[in-house]
Order: C-alpha cells, then sequence, then structure tokens
C-alpha cells in the first residue's frame, strides 16, 4: 500500500486585520467601469482555458489515488464590486473536469475571483456540488507573477463551510492554492486540503495541479458591453 499523502507544514497566510472607515454606507464615486483594467494580478485569469496534464491525488479505502484529468475553465469579468466604500473588481468562473476514463464530471467549481486595488487583496470563492464552500484570501502586487491564497475550517472571514457528512467523513482543515503565471502565458496552480479522513491515521493532503493553456479571450464586463452598445447608436439629426 502507499503512504499516505501528508501535508507540508506551513503557516497560513491570510489577511492581516485592518483598520476599516467609520462611515460604512458611502460608496466610491471614482469607479471604473472597465473590469478588465482593473484586475491587477487577476487580469491573466481571464478567459477560457483547457489542458489535459491535470494530476489529482485523492484519499480511498485502500490507499492514495492518483488520476489524471482534462480540465476546461472560463473566468469572465464581472462588473465593479462595493462593500460601500470597499471597492472589488473580479471574475466569475467555472470549471469543469473530466477524465479520459470517464464521461461523467469527475469535478465541477465555480465561483469568484476578486481583485481590491486599495489594499492588495485577492480573494477566491468557490463552491462544489457535494455542499462545500470556501473563501481564501491573500494579497498581491499587480504586476506579481504568484499567488497564494489560504483558508482553515473554523474562522469566519476566511473560512470552509461544509455539510454534516463531510464534517463526519472527509473533514477539511485547511485550504491553499498557489497559481503561478507562466511566460509563455499559460498558468499553473496547485491546489492543497488538508483531509482527516474517518477511519485513517493521520491528515491527508489532497492535491490537484495543472497547467492551463488559454483557448478563448474574455468578453468585456457587463456594463462595458452595455456602454459600447450606447456609443455604437447612430445620433439623432
Amino acid at each position: 500500500m502507499p503512504p499516505k499523502e501528508s501535508p507540508k507544514p506551513e503557516t497560513l497566510i491570510l489577511a492581516e486585520p485592518r483598520a476599516f472607515p467609520e462611515d460604512i454606507f458611502t460608496e466610491p464615486t471614482d469607479v471604473d467601469p472597465d473590469t478588465l483594467a482593473n484586475l491587477g494580478p487577476l487580469r491573466r485569469l481571464a478567459g477560457s482555458w483547457q489542458s489535459a496534464a491535470g494530476a489529482d491525488v485523492n484519499p480511498k479505502a485502500d490507499g492514495p489515488e492518483r488520476r489524471q484529468y482534462i480540465e476546461h475553465s472560463v473566468l469572465e469579468p464581472i462588473d465593479p464590486q462595493t462593500n460601500g466604500p470597499q471597492l472589488f473588481y473580479g471574475l466569475r468562473y467555472h470549471t469543469h473536469i473530466t477524465t479520459a476514463e470517464e464521461d461523467i464530471t469527475f469535478h465541477d467549481q465555480v465561483g469568484y475571483w476578486l481583485w481590491e486595488p486599495a489594499t492588495g487583496l485577492v480573494l477566491q470563492s468557490l463552491t462544489i456540488p457535494r455542499g462545500q464552500a470556501v473563501l481564501a484570501a491573500g494579497h498581491a502586487a499587480p504586476s506579481d507573477d504568484r499567488l497564494v491564497l489560504t483558508a482553515k475550517r473554523g474562522r469566519t472571514d476566511h473560512g470552509i463551510s461544509s455539510t454534516e457528512f463531510l464534517e463526519y467523513a472527509f473533514r477539511t482543515e485547511d485550504y491553499r492554492i498557489e497559481v503561478t503565471f507562466n511566460p509563455d502565458g499559460s498558468w499553473t496552480y496547485v491546489s492543497e486540503t488538508t483531509l482527516l479522513v474517518r477511519g485513517q491515521e493521520g491528515p491527508f493532503n489532497h492535491r490537484d495541479t495543472n497547467r492551463l493553456v488559454k483557448v478563448g479571450e474574455p468578453q468585456p464586463n457587463p456594463l462595458m458591453r452595455i456602454l459600447a452598445a450606447r456609443q455604437a447608436r447612430p445620433t439623432a439629426g
């Protein structure tokens, strides 16, 4: 039986507490409607991507299972979002994964990547259709070639929420994703979740990695498409 995967010992990188303004209602007035021009380090994620070289390590009753998978991911810009004075630019994404052996979905995931220009905060919110949601956080500069985001079970800000069964049988202790932007325009990710699997000794490092190649450019965000259509209308007279 192959040895169980062990997670790397690492301190989670999470957003530091910060002071917020007393005025929590007034929204910024200088919001640029062009999301693609304001995504900071997330700009290089925008578009459609695919790869057949994904590698997954997941827990099974008789030991770790290793699978190669086929991934198609679409990340499209959304309109600017505000929480009162807080401003985000972001991408809505859908990741669909199959394998060469089976046509049935191996993994499906939806969510958002968000960038706060004022602070460098990067967020990934994700949901999978097995009853789990995650909000991971990190920080980056606009020109960074590497993103690291983390979340931890039990946190109310950057945490993990799971169904009762997953808590009972496959409890997720923490989540980490590292994204590297490659010189050829592709990007690589390594996603790791530390699981406590019922009946198995010690933590298990559930690991996914892939290098994605662009197959389609993103569309402008909805507001930009509306503004472009207005400008294209013929003027009266």
